[in-house]
């Protein structure tokens, strides 16, 4: 797990407790992707094979992307060590597409693909995703579905006034009581949350505000202050929520607030360490 898992990491992208929730935020340049794909990595590899074998403490995921096709996490996964097809024929793994019919024609897939979202009504975003989750619960095995929603702040951008920041979290509500635990990724540039002077802006504030403050803890991604370096692609903060008694009891006291740096190789490999060294 090491040998793919930044061992600084490892602590924080364990499976989540029950109800958890964990948010993701990035800026252009400093894409959460890797980061996701670890999650994944993690959620559907269980280092303990005694426990594989007996059916313990495996996990199924259910993944949705509003900004990346199935190819792209294939491909990724694959370089982790995952075959996604794999997983999806063990009924471990559940692709929602929220990027090919969103709003243009389908583009083809892989075999992986369940579900394809194929317009930006929250209802049917919903019950898509609902779907994909229940079919994974009627698989034979453990139940602990983790949901991943990746750039979710898209159906914000795209969706003009039908879609605002309440009825996201609203929707989210409903699906977090369907999985044991969630994680969320969105974009958190510097104009999308501080400018607050557009409804879109105000919007996206407040979402990532509210699911910010009620979140286990939000690990940030940002470029380095100073500029760019050959040798590091951007920093990587990890901050406690706002319910710290809750969170510390749930997570066993394995989450420290701190900040690291990270560097994304060529390979999709990446090296995640501590300043200074």
């Amino acid at each position: 797990m090491s040998s793919r898992i930044p061992p600084l990491l490892e602590p924080y992208l364990a499976l989540p407790p029950e109800a958890s929730l964990i948010l993701l935020t990035s800026v252009l340049g400093a894409s959460s992707n890797w980061l996701v794909l670890r999650f994944l990595h993690t959620a559907l590899i269980n280092p303990d094979a005694s426990s594989e074998r007996q059916g313990e403490n495996e996990a199924k995921v259910v993944l949705v992307s509003f900004m990346r096709d199935i190819a792209f996490w294939k491909e990724n996964a694959k370089r982790l060590g995952l075959d996604l097809d794999k997983f999806a024929s063990k009924k471990r793994f559940a692709f929602v597409d929220g990027l090919t019919r969103l709003f243009l024609p389908r583009v083809p897939g892989g075999r992986v693909v369940e579900s394809v979202l194929s317009g930006p009504d929250l209802a049917d975003v919903s019950l898509e995703i609902q779907r994909s989750i229940q079919s994974l619960k009627e698989a034979v095995g453990e139940e602990k579905i983790v949901l991943i929603i990746d750039q979710l702040d898209l159906m914000l951008a795209a969706g003009g006034d039908k879609i605002r920041a309440v009825n996201i979290g609203e929707m989210l509500i409903g699906l977090q009581e369907e999985v044991h635990s969630t994680i969320l990724s969105l974009s958190a540039d510097y104009p999308l949350v501080s400018a607050s002077q557009s409804p879109l802006e105000k919007d996206h504030a407040a979402l990532v505000l509210n699911i910010a403050h009620g979140a286990d803890f939000t690990m940030s991604l940002r470029l380095l202050d100073t500029g760019t370096a050959r040798d590091i692609s951007g920093v990587l903060r990890i901050t406690v929520g706002a319910n710290i008694e809750r969170t510390v009891q749930d997570i066993r006291k394995r989450i420290e607030e701190k900040e690291v740096l990270y560097f994304v190789g060529g390979d999709g490999g990446v090296k995640v360490f501590e300043r200074g060294q």
